[in-house]
Formats: structure tokens, sequence, C-alpha cells
């Protein structure tokens, strides 16, 4: 008995597919995932928009957060990603070939930041994005795994909610990790006041008894 394979779909045929207003898909090798964050995810990745466009605002950079974007890698067309939060460089966002008929990213130049937020799926978040976005030459990458769901090698022994933000040095990620109330340092923001915990928790109080 044989069983049909699922039939890849290259970029292309993902944007005309793509549903507008009617959730959120990445295409990941050929195959469309349907994203479906929790409550808190969705907190926290809001929370670093809003804080990001303070920023933004206040310092008059010339940087913008898209409501939809999608990022190809440079090396492959079965794959589109929907970063959680991206910042794009006005200066060089109009050299991008596929921005303005696409909302699709293909140049690293063209992009200050990139937030994914983890999710259960955090390979994803760690070893395959990680590895695109970097040849694709992404300048800051933030990792944020406020659940710790992520191997003890990325979150620590014992896990702890970890922000691990890299930061593209001769083309090659650095990381450097913040927990608890460690200040984040920020290449693209580095006057944004802004500990891990408040990431984690998007500013959220703690709950009284």
């Amino acid at each position: 008995m044989t069983q049909a394979l699922p039939q890849l779909m290259n970029l292309d045929e993902f944007l005309d597919w793509y549903p507008n207003g009617e959730g959120r898909y990445e295409l990941i090798d050929g195959l469309i995932v349907e994203m479906q964050p929790t409550g808190q995810h969705s907190e926290v990745s809001g929370f670093i928009d809003a804080r990001f466009s303070v920023e933004i605002e206040c310092l008059k950079l010339p940087y913008f957060i898209p409501r939809d974007c999608v990022v190809k890698p440079i090396d492959t067309n079965r794959s589109g990603y929907q970063p959680d939060v991206i910042v794009l460089d006005e200066t060089t966002i109009d050299d991008d070939p596929l921005w303005e008929p696409r909302s699709t990213i293909t140049q690293g130049r063209s992009v200050r930041l990139i937030v994914e937020v983890v999710s259960t799926n955090w390979r994803d978040d760690y070893l395959k994005k990680l590895a695109d976005y970097e040849a694709l030459g992404i300048p800051e990458y933030w990792v944020v795994d406020y659940a710790a769901l992520g191997a003890s090698r990325y979150t620590g022994q014992p896990k702890q909610p970890t922000l691990s933000l890299f930061t593209l040095v001769d083309g090659e990620y650095q990381v450097s990790q913040f927990h608890q109330s460690d200040p984040i340092l920020s290449p693209t923001f580095p006057e944004i006041h802004l500990t891990a915990e408040q990431v984690f928790t998007a500013s959220r109080p703690a709950p009284t008894n």
C-alpha cells in the first residue's frame, strides 16, 4: 500500500495561497505550518513590539515595524518565515525587490532586528531560523524563551527563562544571554531600558496572594 507524499510548495505558491486576515502561517521546507501562539506568547511579542515602537518614535530612528512580513532564506525557495517582531530599515527597504509587491524580505540589509518568541517548535528558532538569519546577514536576532522550552544547552541547568541575543560579527552570530533582572543590551536599541524579566512577563505585575 502506497501513501501519497505531501505536495511541496515554493515561496511564490505559498504567497499566492496565503489567506488574508485568517490566521498566520509559515512555509518550512515546502510545507505550510500554521502558527498558533498562546496568550502569553502574544503578550510577550506585543510587549516587545510596543517597546521598540516607543524607541523608534522617541529617538526618530529610520526604522519601522510592519504588520505583516515574510523573510525568505538566502539559499532556498521553499521556506518563508513570519517573525514575531521584525524591525525594518527605511533607508534600504526600497532596494529589496519583493518588499513592495509581496511584503517579503530577501536581503539582510533591509532588516535591523528580528525577534522570535519560542513556542513548542523551539528547534526552529534555535537552529533552523538561527542559521538562515545568520546566512542572510540579519545583524541582530533575539530568541525569547520565556517558558524555558528549549533544551538545557540553551536555557541552562536547571532550565530557566532565557533571552538569547545574537549579534552578527564578521558574518557569524555571537550570543549574549539574559536572565531575570539582567538589563538587555541591544546594538539596535542601545538606549532601551528593559530587563529580561520585563520581557518574559510582558511587564505584568507579579500576582498577590
